[in-house]
């Protein structure tokens, strides 16, 4: 007959080859290939555990990275607010030190001119009295009978002083 309408004989023959082709893949190469089938599917669930761990991980170390930038902020708010605070101080303790300063050098400055003036005032007193002495010895060296003639005297003294 022929191969489209195949007899007993042929398929017998087709069965049993069949049959031994498939004895043979099911001992030696389905066992192989199946076994390679199961480890591949263990190591793709193991890499897909892998993978969601180290996802789990990965959120456990972009939570860790965030506290820790809110921390470096913090820290950072925290340097920033005392170093406005120590310059405050600073400023503060300046300012202070500098109205200090200035009161004790506008003391000093009082002082000084109260002790120029209190010597001004003793020179003056000094030159009135020597003045006053020398007129009057001019005075007692000549002897002035007249009114007239001490008025002159004085104003000729008193010329002389403004002169000088």
């Amino acid at each position: 007959m022929g191969l489209v309408s195949p007899d007993y004989g042929t398929i017998f023959w087709m069965v049993l080859a069949f049959a031994i082709v498939f004895f043979l893949l099911r001992r030696f190469a389905w066992g192989p290939i199946l076994s390679m089938l199961h480890r591949r599917e263990q190591s793709i669930n193991e890499a897909l555990e892998a993978a969601q761990s180290a996802r789990t991980e990965m959120s456990k170390l972009k939570a860790g990275h965030e506290e820790l930038m809110e921390q470096s902020r913090a820290e950072r708010d925290n340097l920033l607010a005392e170093t406005r605070r120590i310059r405050e101080e600073i400023i503060e303790k300046a300012h202070v030190e500098a109205s200090a300063e200035s009161a004790r050098l506008l003391d000093l400055a009082k002082n000084q001119i109260r002790q120029e003036k209190n010597a001004a005032i003793n020179e003056i007193r000094q030159q009135v009295a020597d003045l006053s002495v020398g007129i009057a010895e001019k005075i007692l060296k000549r002897e002035l009978a007249d009114k007239r003639e001490q008025e002159s005297m004085i104003r000729d003294q008193l010329k002389d002083l403004k002169m000088n």
